[in-house]
């Protein structure tokens, strides 16, 4: 069992830190290890699946979403590909959402207006947003009063 490695060993070796890697096994992403003398022990492999956790991780997935993740490759179907779709969307969305920020903070970093609270334009961007508008809705009336 000497090739066998312990929860410190394994934090060494992946960067994540031991109270981390005890609380991904509460939520069932890594096995329950064996104990020897009451220290937990990975196999090897261990490794490489925390590896992908941390891979999902970065591009965007939760915990939560990550054990589904794994939940659908042990039902052997393309039950991940959903799980991939989804994310993709939400990305996608919250790209959409950063670029109409940004296009807002850049075009009220040119306002002529020393108060931004007085300039027309923002004003009638709070109250589209009041009305439920989304911020590239609010950010697109703006706009269209401006040609107008």
């Amino acid at each position: 069992m000497s090739d066998q490695l312990t929860i410190g060993e394994l934090a060494s070796r992946t960067g994540v830190a031991t109270s981390a890697l005890r609380y991904w096994e509460e939520l069932g992403l890594l096995a329950p290890p064996a104990r020897v003398a009451g220290q937990r022990r990975y196999p090897p492999p261990t490794v490489g699946l925390v590896g992908v956790v941390l891979a999902l991780q970065n591009v965007g997935f939760t915990l939560r979403e990550i054990k589904a993740f794994f939940a659908s490759r042990a039902l052997a179907e393309a039950g991940w590909r959903d799980l991939y779709q989804r994310k993709l969307a939400e990305l996608d969305e919250r790209i959409a959402q950063a670029s109409a920020a940004r296009d807002a903070i850049a075009h009220g970093m040119v306002c002529p207006h020393t108060d931004i609270v007085e300039c027309p334009h923002f004003t009638s961007g709070v109250t589209a947003l009041l009305a439920g508008s989304s911020l590239e809705e609010a950010h697109a009336q703006i706009h269209a009063h401006r040609q107008n």
